[in-house]
């Protein structure tokens, strides 16, 4: 294996460990604003002490986003040089204005959400609460932002060393391809906050313990997560999916196991691809749905993966299939889990549906992977494009760099981030067995404390 294919693996790995936090985090902000906003509007301290529980998640999964994201950076200039010479002032522009604009209003307000709240009062504390929505949301637009141009590229001009000029800033962060990808990934990440909540919810309520304030994140989460799950499927994932179609072909071809191409073409429900004879084995489809998905005609052509060159396919088709379907499977289940909750919630039989409450708790990991998924689908059907249509991955590494030192930071970040992990994980289920009325006491004895000062 060339040192491509492991700066490949190393950037899959990292990323994909990384994003595990900020998709945390991002759904988890508007959460947030939610519960601070029904404090104010009922006067029920509960909301006010469930915010300041989950703003405390917050910040200890914020803190692990920046740890494990700093290092991905790096990569652009160790194991990506040619990309950084070509696409360089492109790509830097919309990751210096995350790090300059995004990131400095997410992690002020956050402590000042942290920290403030007896300092500043309740308004003010409202506020910080939608800035750190703001600046976690924009943090998230301008990383889109730069993913956008590598699919779609525009704004830019060539120069006689071919290397690429920004001619149009705002080209760039309109780009058109920005709008499905960001609803998609944000209604995601809110997917991803909803569950989390909505599963220590169901936990508290079926073991018995601080079950008040169970009801409170079954009741915002199941909400949240119901919208977030239907945005998915549509407009948001419709979207993308018209946009692949009349972009990029070769991967919505890639995406089905559509080797040949059909005149109403079938949606795959279940079925296996194999490249080496071209079909799809075992396969369970739906006839015609494809072609009316993509193109509004039942009986609409829909190019195969054969029909492309083969340096224009993408080069996992399998692995690309199988995250498509994943992402796409879980969320349907998303949609039937927060539906029927939702149902038995207004019909008030949610808390008494032992078997239901186990459903929403044991589902609480599998956001995380449908979103994995999906940014496994979205990078492995650019390929074999680092920027689609122009420069080939293999074009973009780096040539001083040796497979096998690339492999040794590899292991080095996996033996890292897996300590990191651990005491993630160990802080999280630490944080949950205390529960929110831990701050509840801590919030009593400050308040103690400096009306003590005061006197």
């Amino acid at each position: 294996m060339d040192s491509t294919v492991f700066s490949r693996l190393q950037f899959a790995f990292t990323i994909g460990y990384h994003y595990l936090f900020p998709q945390l985090t991002m759904g988890l902000a508007l959460l947030l604003v939610v519960l601070k906003t029904l404090y104010l509007w009922r006067k029920d301290e509960r909301y006010n002490t469930s915010a300041r529980f989950w703003a405390k998640i917050f910040g200890v999964t914020f803190v692990m986003g920046v740890v494990t994201g700093i290092p991905m950076e790096f990569q652009f200039g160790t194991n990506w040089a040619r990309f950084s010479i070509f696409a360089g002032e492109l790509i830097a522009q919309t990751l210096a204005m995350e790090g300059a604009f995004a990131f400095f209003l997410e992690s002020a307000f956050l402590g000042v959400f942290l920290f403030g709240e007896q300092l500043f009062g309740q308004k003010m504390h409202w506020f910080s609460a939608v800035m750190l929505w703001l600046g976690t949301w924009a943090s998230g637009g301008f990383i889109i932002a730069s993913n956008a141009w590598m699919q779609h590229p525009v704004g830019y001009a060539a120069t006689p060393d071919g290397r690429l000029h920004i001619t149009n800033y705002w080209a760039v962060l309109l780009n058109p391809w920005i709008i499905a990808q960001y609803m998609h990934t944000m209604s995601g990440a809110v997917l991803t906050g909803a569950f989390f909540m909505t599963g220590l919810g169901a936990y508290y309520v079926l073991a018995q313990r601080h079950s008040d304030y169970g009801k409170i994140f079954l009741n915002v989460g199941i909400v949240a997560g119901l919208i977030a799950s239907i945005i998915q499927l549509y407009p948001s994932g419709d979207m993308a999916g018209s946009q692949v179609a009349q972009h990029q072909p070769a991967k919505l071809a890639a995406m089905e196991g559509l080797f040949y191409t059909e005149k109403g073409a079938g949606i795959v429900i279940l079925g296996q691809p194999n490249t080496a004879t071209s079909t799809l084995d075992n396969p369970i489809i739906v006839p015609n749905v494809l072609s009316f998905l993509t193109y509004r005609r039942w009986t609409a052509e829909v190019k195969g993966i054969n029909a492309f060159p083969a340096d224009q396919r993408p080069d996992q088709i399998e692995l690309l299939y199988y995250s498509y379907h994943i992402m796409v499977g879980l969320g349907t289940f998303f949609i039937a889990i927060m539906g029927f909750a939702a149902l038995l919630l207004w019909r008030k039989w949610l808390f008494k549906s032992k078997w239901m409450l186990w459903i929403i708790m044991l589902a609480t990991p599998f956001p995380f992977i449908a979103n994995t998924a999906g940014w496994f689908t979205a990078e492995l059907g650019r390929q074999p494009w680092v920027v689609f249509g122009m420069l080939h991955t293999i074009d973009g590494s780096s040539t001083n760099v040796s497979s096998g030192n690339v492999l040794f930071t590899l292991l080095g970040f996996m033996g890292m981030y897996l300590l990191l992990g651990l005491l993630y994980v160990i802080m999280m289920v630490g944080e949950a067995l205390r529960g929110p009325t831990a701050s509840e006491k801590k919030q009593q004895e400050e308040t103690e404390e400096q009306m003590d000062q005061y006197a």
